[in-house]
């Protein structure tokens, strides 16, 4: 019989790898909790209607990219694509609007899009979300984009670029969309194919098109930035002036349009450098039609979601050292030290240290090298000895520096022990 693998286009996440996500997630979850944001989790499949209200049926997303089948009751469902309209659609359903002011959430979870794998791209990924929902203010605008810039700041991304469109209201997109067509028409048939099916059924996406003929041909379409309304000039006016004031380089991109239908007004991304094709880690915008339009009252939001796998390639790439290391490993021979061993550890570990204890009950020798290997600050060593003495052997493994102290000893001196491990870490870290 075969070997079972995982299925294409998905991949398992190692435990060396894991240290980086469990980092991220840390970073996330401490920044937006100092935004006042609230975790929101929703289910992986919905309704396939959901999508296909909200994102748009002309979309490549729904038109190509779905994962979606019928369940046993011949209804159709969905492995969410994405992760905003799946959180609208909680917005409504659970009457957060009835709390009033704004609604501030935030997602963690996996998406499934069935694209072509490749680095840093998936058809299982994983995102990072924000949604405000209730303020139509730019300020809106500019805390979400503030609060992604903090987040790749504190992940210590080392740069990054913010490019900044607005898509304006659906009469100035409506209005633009008919001039973009007028202009490709002229083009049609150089347009790369998929650039000639959009040409009908989503103009704007052409602008996004990886294709160098088509690319060429769009640089001299007209720019959406001319066809905005005074309302909408105004916002985006604002939007900008507030980044500025944030100290938050951005640039204008005019073609950046987004690949979802709901987008209004601002639209962003942030890109990173070193990733090639897959650069974009952060894509967002307003989007004040999407709750209407699946069942709920008119209400203006705007978010944002980050590609973890993109930017944690990056972390790893740029050689982003995190701190896995351990205090204690826990090296015991002889049934009464073994047993004595566990409790210690257990102990250690609930007074806050992280504690690997050796389970193979092989020669104290061979315990000893696993203990140099593991990158532990400290080794525990018991014996026959110690426990009839009720003792332990502290052994600290840089130095090779060791003394007998009793159990009792060790387990009140935490706060002793916990100064000295940082001070030999610190030591490390600046060698």
């Amino acid at each position: 019989m075969g070997l079972i693998q995982v299925s294409r286009g998905t991949r398992d996440i190692l435990p060396e790898e894991v240290i980086y996500w469990q980092h991220v997630e840390a970073t996330a979850r401490n920044i937006l909790h100092q935004a006042a944001y609230r975790e929101l989790r929703t289910p992986v499949f919905e309704q396939t209607s959901l999508f296909e209200r909200g994102i748009g049926e002309a979309t490549d997303v729904v038109g190509k990219e779905m994962y979606t089948f019928k369940d046993r009751g011949d209804r159709s469902i969905t492995l969410r694509p994405e992760g905003t309209a799946g959180a609208v659609r909680s917005y409504i359903e659970n009457k957060l609007h009835a709390q009033g002011g704004v609604q501030r959430l935030w997602y963690i979870g996996p998406m499934f899009r069935y694209e072509r794998p490749q680095a840093g791209r998936q058809r299982q990924f994983h995102q990072i979300g924000v949604e405000s929902l209730g303020s139509t203010d730019p300020r809106a605008d500019a805390e979400v984009i503030a609060i992604a810039a903090q987040l790749l700041k504190s992940l210590g991304v080392p740069a990054w670029t913010l490019s900044l469109n607005s898509l304006g209201t659906t009469e100035d997109r409506q209005r633009y969309r008919d001039a973009l067509v007028k202009y490709l028409s002229d083009y049609k048939e150089d347009l790369d194919a998929d650039s000639q099916d959009r040409l009908e059924r989503n103009p704007l996406r052409i602008l996004d098109s990886k294709d160098p003929q088509t690319q060429h041909i769009a640089q001299s379409a007209p720019s959406i930035l001319n066809y905005l309304g005074p309302e909408s000039k105004q916002h985006f006016d604002r939007v900008q002036q507030l980044l500025t004031d944030l100290n938050i380089d951005y640039q204008l991109n005019p073609a950046l349009v987004r690949g979802l239908d709901y987008y209004t007004h601002t639209a962003f991304e942030f890109e990173l450098e070193g990733l090639g094709s897959q650069a974009t880690v952060c894509g967002g915008g307003r989007y004040d039609r999407l709750v209407a339009e699946l069942g709920g009252p008119n209400t203006p939001a705007v978010g944002w979601a980050i590609g973890m796998e993109r930017l944690i390639l990056l972390l790893q790439n740029a050689e982003i050292a995190l701190d896995q290391t351990l205090d204690f490993y826990c090296v015991a021979r002889g049934i009464e030290a073994e047993a004595q061993a566990l409790i210690l550890c257990q102990t250690l570990r609930q007074q806050g240290f992280s504690v690997e204890m050796d389970l193979s009950g092989s020669a104290f020798g061979k315990q000893l090298k696993r203990a140099d290997r593991s990158g532990a600050v400290a080794g525990l060593i018991l014996g026959d000895t110690e426990a009839c003495d009720r003792t332990v052997q502290l052994k600290w493994l840089a130095s090779g520096e060791q003394e007998s102290l009793s159990q009792d000893d060790l387990r009140h001196q935490v706060s002793q022990l916990q100064e000295k491990i940082t001070a030999i870490r610190s030591k490390i870290s600046a060698q």
